[in-house]
């Protein structure tokens, strides 16, 4: 038996006369998704609308990889059918009787008619559609206002008939706004802002920093999970991780203990700098929210970009720990991420941190450092996932 699945594009559908690139990236990342369930799944662009069209025994594939595509805001199992009146009436009452199995009292019709040699106008449709569920289903009652579901009908190519569905990513298609490199650390908000990132169309890369053997493989590991779980909404994300223990003890050793973090951040923003020039990255992403912790407020994030040229993007910059807690658990990364593994950031955290560094003081302490051959000593072997 074949299935067939409608999906809806979000917000590409607002482009102008680069449209048509943005549904082909679309059409793209859809067919290389499906390709890991079965090659020969057909997909289909017409109107406005994907169609998918693959064997039942795909269904919970296929849907699992839907819930994580970005660029449709929308998706729905669908019926199909002839571009016929009595035809199209059928189905509506199949699926008003499977409605009303799944405990829906009161339901609507919308009918949307993009071929108009069907004889019927959109009103008609859902008027006669209404009296042929409800003739059939007596227990159903029709509400406009506040129904419980809807029954919608789409004539097309062919006539598409389904009712709830499933809320999509939105965003626009990965891979039409360049590649960017994520700062991801083991916590719970560079995730999220990877995600945000690879919603508004983004290649995402990541880069991880950590210092074996005062951070534990397990914490390490935990990164690699927070990567692939990421990595299900972006396409793929590749992995760089950095061993920065040499780099981080002569922080320790070598500055003043309330200026550490901040002079961490400052190498880690050069390290990632340099592995995204190379992999042709066009900024840096971190989820950094302003004033959330001590190396947040706009005085140290000042600093900590101070020795780059790359933008650095921020997109919880105004989100409060709450909203990103809610967005972490809706993308699924939420539970791994309060795995209790220490990373490097939170190693030999002063006390009494700089709460609001002076960009030149910074950088005369850093300099005094020489911390760059240690930095391109961590760079010489990466771990590539």
């Amino acid at each position: 038996m074949i299935n067939t699945w409608l999906l809806k594009p979000a917000e590409l559908i607002l482009k102008g006369e680069n449209r048509k690139s943005f549904e082909g990236t679309l059409k793209n990342n859809i067919h290389i998704l499906l390709s890991s369930v079965d090659r020969n799944i057909k997909i289909k662009f017409t109107s406005g609308r994907y169609y998918i069209h693959a064997p039942c025994e795909y269904s919970e594939k296929i849907e699992n990889i839907l819930n994580h595509l970005i660029g449709i805001s929308g998706w729905v199992k669908t019926e199909t059918c002839e571009k016929k009146e009595d035809t199209v009436l059928r189905a509506c009452v199949e699926e008003g009787r499977r409605l009303f199995n799944n405990g829906i009292k009161t339901f609507k019709i919308e009918a949307r008619r993009t071929d108009k040699s069907f004889p019927l106008t959109s009103y008609e449709l859902c008027c006669k559609a209404g009296d042929a569920v409800t003739n059939a289903v007596s227990s159903l009652v029709v509400d406009i206002h506040n129904p419980q579901d809807i029954i919608k009908i789409e004539i097309r190519e062919k006539a598409f008939v389904y009712s709830g569905g499933k809320k999509g990513c939105g965003g626009l298609p990965v891979g039409t706004a360049g590649r960017g490199m994520l700062l991801l650390s083991g916590g719970i908000d560079s995730p999220v802002a990877g995600f945000l990132m690879a919603a508004r169309g983004m290649n995402i890369d990541a880069i991880h920093f950590h210092a074996y053997p005062y951070t534990s493989l397990e914490a390490k590991q935990k990164v690699i999970c927070l990567a692939k779980l990421t990595g299900m909404y972006c396409m793929r994300i590749r992995l760089y991780i950095l061993n920065f223990t040499k780099v981080q003890m002569k922080i320790k050793e070598c500055a003043p203990f309330s200026w550490t973090t901040i002079l961490l951040r400052m190498a880690m923003m050069e390290a990632s700098e340099k592995t995204a020039k190379k992999n042709n990255c066009k900024c840096l992403i971190t989820g950094e929210s302003l004033s959330q912790v001590a190396s947040q407020t706009i005085e140290n994030l000042t600093c900590s970009q101070s020795r780059i040229s790359l933008p650095v993007l921020r997109p919880l910059i105004g989100f409060s720990k709450e909203d990103i807690i809610k967005k972490a658990k809706q993308i699924g990364t939420f539970d791994t991420s309060i795995q209790p593994y220490q990373d490097c950031c939170t190693l030999f955290s002063p006390p009494h941190p700089v709460l609001h560094g002076n960009t030149e003081e910074a950088n005369r302490i850093y300099e005094k450092l020489e911390l760059e051959p240690l930095i391109d000593e961590a760079l010489q072997n990466p771990e590539f996932i």
